[in-house]
This record gives C-alpha cells, sequence and structure tokens, in this order.
C-alpha cells in the first residue's frame, strides 16, 4: 500500500468551511482598500535571496535563520521564498520606476514563508495583508495607514485592538543612541541572555524588545532613543500624534517598539491585542525611507504596514464575529438522469441571472432518491428546491418550493425564460 502524502509541517490546507471565513475578510479589505485608493500589486513568491539580505538586514533573525533559501539547481541562482513583502513591493516599484510621475498608495495580499516554530496564529507558510505608500514624507499619510487599518478592525467587527507608537528617528540619531545603548548592556553583560549577547554589537536595538523576564529591568533602564531625536524627526512624530488626535485615535507611546526590520525610521507602530496569547500584534509597520535606494532606486520616502490574516481570523473567532456563510439560493432536484439536459439549461439560465445555484449529482450508485435528494437540499441551506420531475418537464414547467419559510409551499415556474422569475430565488425572497 502506497504512503498517505501530508502536507509540510507549519504549511496548512484551508478548506470550506474555513474558506469562506478567508474570502469575506478579503471582500472586506478589497472594499476599504478602495474607499482609501489603493492599488492591488501582486510580486513573485520567489525572489534573488540577496533582496531580502540587502533589505531586510543581514544579522536579522529572519534573514539568519527562518529564510527558505535554496540554490537554483539549473542556473546556481542563490533563491529566497519570500519571508515579507515590503522588500518585494520596493523592488518592483524601482524596477518599472513606478514613482516617475509621483507617489503610488498600493496593496498586496498573499502567502509568506518562515521557517518558523508553528503555534497558534504563526505558521511557516503565513498570509499577510499589506499597504504601502511610496514616494509621501510628511506624517499624514503615515496617519493615512493608521486610520486604514482602524477602518478595516471596524468592518471586521474586531474590538480589544490598541495602537503603539515610537519613533526611531533617522540613522545618524540611531547610531548615537546605539553607542549609548551598547555601553549600557555592556554594563550589564552579566545578565544577558545569550541571545542579547550574540545581538550586543550586531543588533543592539532589538534587545529591547527581549520577553526574557530576567532581563525586563536592564531594558527598562536602557537609554530612550526618543531622547537622541533631532527637531526634524520630533516635528514628524508631533504631526503624527496630533492627525491621530484629531481623529480620536488612541494610542500608546512606546519607547521599546523597535520593530525586526533594519529598514525601519522614523515612525513606527503595532495594533496589539491580548485576546491571542503571546502572538498579539496583529498589525505592524512604519516608515522605511531608505529602503528604496537599498534596493538600488532613487532615493524616495515610503511607509507602510502588513497585517497577519490567520491572527486577524484567529481574533474574529475569538470574538464571535459572524460570519456570512455563502449558502446557495436553491437546489436543483432531478429524479431522472432523462431530465438532465433541460434540468442544466435552466440553471444555466439562472445562474446567468445571478442565482446560486447546487444542482444533485450523481454518484456511483446513480442519482439516488427521491427523499435522498431532498435530504441534500435540505443540508445544503438552500432557500428553494428546483424539482425537475417528469411531469413538470413534459408540461414545460419545474416545480419551486420553498425550504425555509416552515411552510414548504411550492409554486410552478416555466421552463421557458427562466431569467424572467429568476429574482423570486434569491434568499431574500423569502422576507418580502
Amino acid at each position: 500500500m502506497t504512503d498517505k502524502l501530508s502536507a509540510v509541517k507549519g504549511m496548512n490546507d484551508i478548506l470550506p468551511p474555513e474558506s469562506a471565513r478567508w474570502e469575506w475578510l478579503e471582500g472586506i479589505v478589497r472594499e476599504q482598500m478602495a474607499r482609501h485608493a489603493y492599488r492591488n500589486i501582486r510580486t513573485p513568491i520567489l525572489e534573488h535571496t540577496a533582496l531580502f539580505v540587502r533589505g531586510i538586514g543581514e544579522v536579522t533573525d529572519i534573514v539568519e535563520k527562518e529564510m527558505y533559501s535554496f540554490e537554483d539547481r539549473l542556473n546556481g541562482e542563490a533563491l529566497t521564498l519570500r519571508p515579507e513583502n515590503t522588500a518585494s513591493v520596493v523592488r518592483a516599484v524601482t524596477e518599472h520606476s513606478m514613482l516617475y510621475d509621483g507617489g503610488k498608495r498600493l496593496w498586496y495580499m498573499g502567502p509568506m514563508f518562515r521557517h518558523e516554530r508553528p503555534q497558534r496564529g504563526r505558521y511557516r507558510q503565513f498570509h499577510q495583508i499589506g499597504a504601502e505608500a511610496l514616494g509621501f514624507a510628511g506624517p499624514d499619510v503615515d496617519a493615512e495607514l493608521i486610520l486604514l487599518a482602524r477602518a478595516l478592525w471596524k468592518a471586521l467587527g474586531l474590538a480589544d485592538i490598541r495602537l503603539e507608537l515610537n519613533s526611531l528617528g533617522q540613522p545618524a540619531e540611531r547610531a548615537r543612541h546605539r553607542a549609548e545603548l551598547i555601553a549600557h548592556f555592556e554594563k550589564h553583560q552579566d545578565g544577558l541572555d545569550e541571545e542579547a549577547r550574540r545581538r550586543l554589537h550586531t543588533n543592539p536595538l532589538r534587545i529591547l524588545d527581549t520577553k526574557n523576564p530576567a532581563m525586563q529591568e536592564i531594558a527598562q533602564s536602557a537609554p530612550r532613543l526618543i531622547d537622541f531625536l533631532g527637531a526634524e524627526s520630533l516635528a514628524h512624530f508631533d504631526g503624527l500624534k496630533a492627525i491621530l488626535d484629531a481623529n480620536d485615535v488612541a494610542y500608546t507611546v512606546n519607547p521599546r517598539l523597535v520593530r525586526g526590520l533594519d529598514y525601519y525610521n522614523l515612525s513606527v507602530f503595532e495594533f496589539v491585542t491580548d485576546r491571542l496569547g503571546a502572538q498579539g500584534t496583529v498589525c505592524a509597520g512604519g516608515r522605511y525611507d531608505d529602503l528604496i535606494v537599498q534596493i538600488g532606486g532613487k532615493p524616495a520616502p515610503a511607509v507602510g504596514w502588513a497585517i497577519g490574516v490567520e491572527r486577524v481570523l484567529e481574533l474574529v473567532k475569538e470574538q464571535g464575529t459572524a460570519v456570512p456563510a455563502p449558502l446557495p439560493d436553491a437546489y436543483a432536484v432531478v429524479p431522472d438522469a432523462a431530465a438532465m439536459p433541460v434540468a442544466l439549461r435552466t440553471l444555466r439560465e439562472l445562474r446567468e441571472a445571478g442565482i446560486r445555484i447546487q444542482m444533485h449529482a450523481a454518484t456511483a450508485d446513480g442519482l439516488g432518491s427521491f427523499k435522498s435528494q431532498f435530504k441534500k437540499a435540505d443540508a445544503s441551506g438552500a432557500a428553494f428546491a428546483l424539482v425537475f420531475g417528469a411531469d413538470e418537464i413534459a408540461r414545460g414547467e419545474v416545480t419551486v418550493k420553498s425550504l425555509r419559510d416552515g411552510k414548504g409551499e411550492q409554486t410552478l415556474r416555466p421552463l421557458a425564460r427562466a431569467s424572467a422569475w429568476a429574482t423570486t430565488l434569491q434568499s431574500s425572497a423569502l422576507n418580502d
């Protein structure tokens, strides 16, 4: 017997009815992106490894430990399954000179890949929705993106999500802070864990984000980056906060919010929740004004965020948000195979008129009894059954039976010009 194959660990199938939740979320995202005039961009899943090494940072956890990288056996190229999509979007914008006529607001949706320990809301193939605004320097676009995320939470019916902000300033300001930070951690080197010691001279800012309880006091007493910011960086941060205040957006300034990618500067932010345990960040982003140059383009400012789809859907479940099920309007009951040509012709016309119909189909044992077909019609969730019996077809008619009004009322409809009575099959017709 051949061994049964299964999915790769941490890479999950999304099956009905769960896939309906994804479709519902994606529909809301598309609507909100359109309202904010963000346009869809689709980049390859596979990129040159150098893109992420250069863009994300060589000493980040993602590049050092988590990327799925390999050598193309056909031409020897070093390739990587994308671990995030901002670098890919910037590469596409740069490669195709998209900023030649001004700034662009873009959004994307799709799978990302990181070799992590699978846990709730965190998988090796995971999905992100992201919004990126490139070519805009002011804090107004930072605020617009935060307001866009908040609009999504409202449209999804989500609560208990709080916003945390910080500013990372500019590279020269971070360099001064970095020197002070290293000096501080060197004084407390005996209290650092192995990971912090490894990062001490390569990426000390990430030590501030430690989850190790034994290091919290050391991290809390470290020099704050915000105290090293110059007038322009502070003005940008103050401008962002002023717009958020004017829009009644509650937030907390978190000086330890540093983000895990090297390309950020100025504004950084996260939307977090306590409802998902350790994986509490549902949306994260910030400004990355130097990334376009790092990837080989002309200097241009940019800001964006990414949402973890799995985590948002976990939150939807946790809060008990009602998600509409994609049920058919009608179920076609076909007692005799001889009726199939007429039935399918009628169903085609009704479907072209916008009616959602599930047709009963034969199995290895045939079409099944009239009673068994009606059981399946009822289980489908359809509002109506269309009965293509021999007597009805002989008269050029089909029986329409209500399945949800409690009365089981039946009417006869002509097979000819089915589109003329199609709207009576929509679920809302039961309430008319």
